[in-house]
């Protein structure tokens, strides 16, 4: 009988340790030190290529806040507001680049892609950095939306990298210049891409793998 008891307790035990394991999404959280363990398996950046189709999907999402019928955001994916951004922005990646893709990645929206460094380092931008670089390279780019008068809102650079190598905050305008088509309009930062926003637009936010524009609550001019 002692032998059977002991290993009705040692089935408990099992049984009470498979049940923990099969809720610890539920309860590890509120042990100190292991909400950040807990959720990096689910935070891994989701890239999605950018194409016309996205653009286009993108541009209705956006179109629809100008409706006074419309919805008061509009929740995109990456690659939904990055091909918009891209297609209307008057600012284009140089030829022969391939590989273009988008992520939310925290409060930060990425574009990179394979991008034939002579567009870029030719310029001399890049100053020695442009002598360490193949002449295909992976450019990532990350920045964040600011709405800067009713219709205009810009896409601020605010990471850059080629390869591994981060880029001087000091030569991103440089780099913005090259990829910008036309004259720029008046109040753009140096360092920002000019992008053709509804003039009812009064916030976007990144978080949460997705970018929200957010409709004013008052007539646009």
């Amino acid at each position: 009988m002692g032998c059977l008891r002991r290993f009705g307790c040692l089935v408990l035990l099992l049984l009470l340790a498979l049940g923990a394991w099969l809720t610890r999404a539920h309860w590890l959280r509120f042990i100190p030190g292991t909400a950040r363990v807990a959720t990096t398996s689910t935070t891994e950046p989701l890239w999605e290529p950018l194409s016309p189709a996205a653009a286009a999907r993108g541009k209705r999402a956006i179109d629809a806040l100008n409706s006074s019928r419309g919805p008061v955001f509009a929740n995109l994916k990456a690659a939904e507001i990055a091909s918009y951004v891209f297609q209307t922005s008057g600012a284009a990646l140089p030829a022969s680049t391939d590989s273009a893709e988008a992520a939310v990645i925290d409060d930060v929206l990425y574009v990179r892609a394979i991008v034939p460094m002579k567009a870029i380092a030719g310029s001399g931008a890049l100053g020695p950095l442009g002598g360490l670089l193949n002449d295909r390279e992976r450019v990532s780019l990350g920045g964040s939306f600011r709405v800067v008068r009713p219709g205009l809102s810009e896409f601020v650079l605010r990471d850059v990298k080629l390869r591994d190598f981060s880029v001087p905050r000091a030569a991103i305008p440089r780099l913005v210049q090259q990829i910008s088509r036309g004259r720029r309009p008046a109040g753009i930062s140096d360092n920002a891409v000019a992008v053709p926003t509804p003039t009812s637009l009064a916030d976007v936010r990144i978080a949460n793998r997705r970018v929200t524009l957010y409709k004013t609550t008052a007539p646009a001019p």
